[in-house]
């Protein structure tokens, strides 16, 4: 997807070196249609340059910041310069996930799906996510309810969906906790596989999370969970331990929680 309108000043851009003349580089801008814009000769890099091309050569793709915009010459100035190398790689990665996100919108509506219906389709995402790659990954991770509050009709989101989920490679992280479980009375090995099983969630736990609780050596078990994001992670194992609390608590027993083993590993 290629924005019709004019960047911002200030905005990061990516752009490919079209042209280079002694004053300068015309570089046409990847995100943009139809827009070119020049980095002068003292805004390629710092210092003194002698030769443009020392710096930069022909079809090279470079991330550049918008200096100035005027609409009515047509013109964008632009500077490699004062770009560093933590926002040249944050910019490409993010360009490169946009054009991940323009492929699944051609799985998700066809190859040949018009201007207008991909444009509703991307501004309804725009309306709620950053960008479409976040679009999309978040309906890979949440399923439909990501998507709850995007004007479109079902089909439309139940495409995304499953474009999604078949295509995006979705970032998990892991957390490991351990608990502690002791019942006092005779049926404390009943009673103790009831709180393994609240730990576990009974079925209830999101789609997005996987949780195993196993065993560890009496009277401590580990609980793993995998989750899109930490703060996710976290309070899933929380709760998981808390669900054990209840069941056990309730027949007199105790649960101890702890975030490293308390004995050594097998």
């Amino acid at each position: 997807m290629k924005y019709s309108g004019w960047p911002d000043s200030g905005e990061l851009v990516v752009g490919k070196v079209d042209e280079i003349a002694d004053f300068g580089v015309f570089v046409d801008l990847e995100e943009y249609e139809d827009k070119r814009g020049l980095v002068h000769i003292s805004e390629v890099a710092s210092g003194w340059i002698k030769n443009v091309r020392d710096h930069v050569r022909e079809g090279q793709t470079v991330v550049a910041k918008v200096l100035d915009v005027n609409e009515g010459s047509q013109q964008i100035d632009l500077t490699i310069k004062d770009v560093n190398e933590h926002q040249r790689k944050e910019k490409i990665q993010e360009w490169k996930n946009e054009q991940k996100a323009d492929k699944w919108m051609a799985i998700a509506f066809g190859e040949d799906v018009s201007d207008e219906e991909y444009g509703t389709v991307a501004n309804a995402l725009l309306a709620e996510f950053e960008s479409l790659y976040d679009g999309f990954e978040q309906a890979a991770i949440h399923g439909i309810e990501a998507l709850e509050d995007v004007e479109l009709d079902d089909d439309d989101l139940e495409s995304i969906v499953d474009t999604a989920r078949q295509n995006v490679s979705v970032p998990f992280v892991n957390v490991t906790g351990y608990v502690d479980l002791r019942s006092p009375s005779g049926t404390g090995v009943d009673d103790v596989k009831e709180a393994l099983k609240a730990a576990e969630g009974d079925g209830d736990v999101g789609d997005e999370i996987e949780l195993s609780v196993t065993y560890v050596g009496a009277p401590e078990y580990r609980i793993k969970v995998k989750a899109p994001d930490y703060k996710t992670a976290e309070s899933e194992l929380e709760a998981s331990v808390a669900r054990a609390r209840e069941v056990i608590e309730a027949v007199g027993g105790t649960a101890e929680y702890h975030r490293e083993r308390s004995g050594d590993e097998e």
